[in-house]
């Protein structure tokens, strides 16, 4: 059906509440993203208010329970911007493409408007000028017919002369004659205005009604298709969201608590041995003692406490050991073994039980030897570069080279006495375990200083300084030429020997600096 030409009141009406209406859907669309924008927003903080922080975090992750919750903030990072795409992809797909579609449309409808008032316009125009021409023919023809009276009258008057009646008959024609020009107006304009008045009912006002019904009918498929994308949308981002969701799960199942519970123990065990049964000390021996003095003395015990004992690395089982316990809770001596004089404890781990000290001392041996590693290739490259610069001069000088080589010429012997150094610790810590044991005297006192435990370590040879060295690096000593040292570790291949001054100083220098002595 089509709209009624006669309801050009309601149709503006109607028209202007669907664009109201659009209006307001628009608005609701941006508050929602604005919604969907602040929640994105606030489980961004919260999953960075939560995230790993710090040295002691990363080693929490390592246990499963610890990075299963990291991976459940990161999931919900991923879930938050996909709320923020929601958003996003509302405003771009709806809102925006309604707004400028409702501009377009507010513009189509006024003109359609302004069209349908200009032809009401034209055709109230037309009707005037058709009701002033219609009030001229009835003056004219009512005049006419006056003239015609008043011949009638001078002709039925004796006493009018005949001059009289041949002037009024002369005025009726005259009348007459003006009274049909204008009756001939009349009905050309009436003919005229019914001719418009037909145009405007049946061709003009449809035609605009019909655009403006059009106009409504695409604004309300407009709108449906805006509806429909309020939720596919948010569907086309669904699979994406389970897949959070279903990561979240993921990292709840694949918690180990076993697992979790061993790598502690793994981390935190001391190598330390449980302390050994208390001695029963019998004081009777020699004494003759009554069976009532039996049951009111009874010995008293003593604990005998041994300086060190051989401990060894229990095997890891599914319940917490002893050996977890703080090393301050073990009475002083028992398997703790202090520094020694030429070591930093802070550098050598000394500080730490024997198995963390171990893990210490690999993980830097292994970080020394990457470097090392990518030291070595950048002296391979350079030394590559330096011969191609050499064979074509065209390319580069190699001279400029010469003080990057000799920079990472530094660092590799720098790393090199670093390495053996840590080797030396780690060997020391390795050896260390199966050392010395010692028994206390049950009258010697166990807080004897430990400065006469420590490990001597035996000189393996002598050798006489060729070259002076200047040993500013970390762990490495300077020498003079001509002078005698000590070799108290000898070169393990990597072109370093620790040395030891008559000064009492100690450190590495460069196996060629040193004449060994027969």
């Amino acid at each position: 059906g089509k709209w009624g030409w006669d309801q050009y009141d309601v149709i503006d009406k109607h028209t202007q509440s669907g664009l109201d209406l659009a209006e307001r859907y628009i608005k609701f669309v941006k508050e929602r993203s604005e919604i969907e924008q602040t929640y994105a927003k606030l489980l961004r903080n919260l999953t960075k208010k939560y995230l790993k922080r710090g040295h002691k975090d990363e080693q929490d992750c390592k246990y499963s329970n610890y990075a299963s919750f990291q991976d459940i903030l990161a999931e919900l990072n991923d879930y938050a911007g996909q709320r923020e795409l929601i958003a996003e992809n509302m405003i771009e797909s709806i809102c925006n493409n309604l707004s400028k579609y409702l501009q377009e449309l507010k513009q189509e409808r006024k003109n359609h408007l302004s069209d349908a008032r200009k032809a009401q316009q034209s055709l109230d125009s037309s009707l005037k000028h058709l009701e002033s021409t219609k009030k001229r023919f009835a003056k004219e023809w009512a005049e006419a017919e006056k003239t015609v009276q008043q011949v009638e009258r001078l002709e039925n008057d004796p006493n009018s002369t005949k001059l009289d009646v041949e002037k009024a008959k002369h005025v009726a024609n005259a009348r007459t004659r003006a009274a049909e020009e204008c009756r001939n107006d009349y009905a050309a304009e009436l003919q005229k205005y019914n001719k418009e008045q037909n145009c405007y009912y049946y061709v003009e006002i449809p035609q605009i009604f019909n655009k403006l019904q059009d106009l409504d009918e695409n604004r309300i498929r407009k709108m449906a298709e805006g509806y429909c994308k309020f939720s596919d949308i948010e569907k086309n981002v669904l699979p994406i969201i389970s897949r959070c969701l279903e990561g979240i799960t993921a990292a709840g199942t694949k918690i180990d608590e076993k697992q979790d519970s061993l790598l502690f123990i793994e981390q935190n065990k001391s190598g330390f041995e449980r302390p050994a049964d208390v001695e029963f000390e019998d004081y009777t021996q020699g004494i003759k003692v009554s069976n009532s003095d039996t049951i009111l003395n009874q010995p008293k015990l003593r604990p005998k406490l041994r300086l060190f004992r051989k401990h060894k690395v229990s095997n890891v089982h599914s319940r917490f050991h002893l050996d977890l316990l703080p090393v301050a809770v073990l009475p002083l001596g028992i398997g703790r073994r202090p520094p020694s004089r030429l070591q930093a404890a802070a550098e050598d781990f000394s500080h730490l039980p024997p198995e963390q000290r171990k893990k210490k001392l690999q993980a830097k041996i292994d970080d020394i030897s990457k470097d090392l590693q990518k030291e070595q290739d950048q002296s391979d490259a350079l030394e590559k570069m330096k011969d191609v610069y050499v064979k074509n001069s065209q390319l580069g000088d190699p001279a400029r080279l010469e003080p990057q080589i000799c920079q990472t010429n530094q660092k590799i012997g720098h790393l090199k006495g670093e390495l053996a150094k840590y080797e030396t610790w780690l060997s020391e810590a390795v050896g260390g375990e199966d050392s010395l044991e010692m028994t206390s005297d049950p009258s010697q006192n166990i807080y004897t200083d430990f400065d006469e435990f420590d490990d001597i370590e035996m000189p393996v040879g002598q050798c006489t300084a060729l070259y002076t060295f200047e040993g500013n690096n970390e762990g490495t000593i300077s020498i003079m030429e001509g002078e005698l040292l000590t070799v108290m570790e000898k070169d393990k291949g990597d072109g370093w020997m620790r040395v030891l001054r008559a000064s009492g100083e100690e450190g590495y220098i460069p196996s060629s600096y040193v004449k060994i002595n027969a």
